[in-house]
């Protein structure tokens, strides 16, 4: 047999093994699983600890010594609770410092501006823009004036309104910064009035007759 028709028939071998084996295999990505959904379970705190998506702010809220707080069932209050995910995008290094601060002063002041002494939930937001007090003593800016959108400061709120028996989490996707968004939005130019039209001059007067 010539050697064309080796490579012919060993071609051919080829192709009926790939058509066995149903073609070439792909390599497969495995899609990503969504991340669960919060559950409330008890006090804020508890609810917090039983996630596995909060255990940096479980951690931060330990080391600032503000964990009995979200524990006290004598209180109602809203905390935006950032995700693992949104700690990990603050520059390296940025929390470790501030947790291994022995005053714990920037610490406490981060977290404390995650939270509103009220219970305020999604329905009280939608339609509205504006300043809220927050327990740092600073203001957070929730926006609800976007059809389907809820912000806090930068951040967007992920999953609203899960009620604990001491008040809301309100889970948001990064870490909320105090002064990241004005407070006021900046209000338009007004318009300049259209310019006045000019005035026709009027047509010339004739010459006076003269008499004969």
């Amino acid at each position: 047999m010539s050697i064309q028709r080796l490579l012919a028939a060993g071609a051919a071998v080829s192709l009926l093994a790939l058509s066995s084996l149903g073609g070439v295999a792909r390599a497969q990505t495995p899609a990503a699983a969504p991340a669960a959904k919060l559950a409330a379970n008890g006090d804020t705190m508890t609810t917090l600890r039983t996630s596995p998506q909060f255990t940096t702010l479980v951690k931060a809220l330990d080391a600032a010594n503000l964990s009995a707080l979200f524990q006290d069932r004598t209180r109602s209050m809203t905390l935006f609770a950032p995700t693992d995910a949104a700690f990990a995008a603050l520059p390296a290094g940025q929390l470790d410092k501030m947790i291994a601060d022995p005053t714990k002063a920037d610490l406490r002041k981060l977290l404390t501006h995650h939270v509103i002494n009220a219970p305020v939930l999604s329905a009280k937001l939608k339609g509205t823009r504006g300043p809220w007090p927050s327990g740092a003593g600073d203001h957070i800016v929730l926006d609800g004036s976007q059809e389907g959108v809820l912000k806090a400061d930068n951040a967007n709120i992920i999953q609203a309104d899960v009620t604990t028996s001491n008040g809301a989490i309100q889970v948001v996707d990064q870490v909320m910064i105090a002064g990241s968004v004005p407070e006021a939005l900046p209000q338009p130019a007004a318009e300049a009035p259209p310019a006045a039209e000019p005035t026709p001059a009027p047509p010339p007067k004739a010459p006076a007759k003269r008499k004969k």
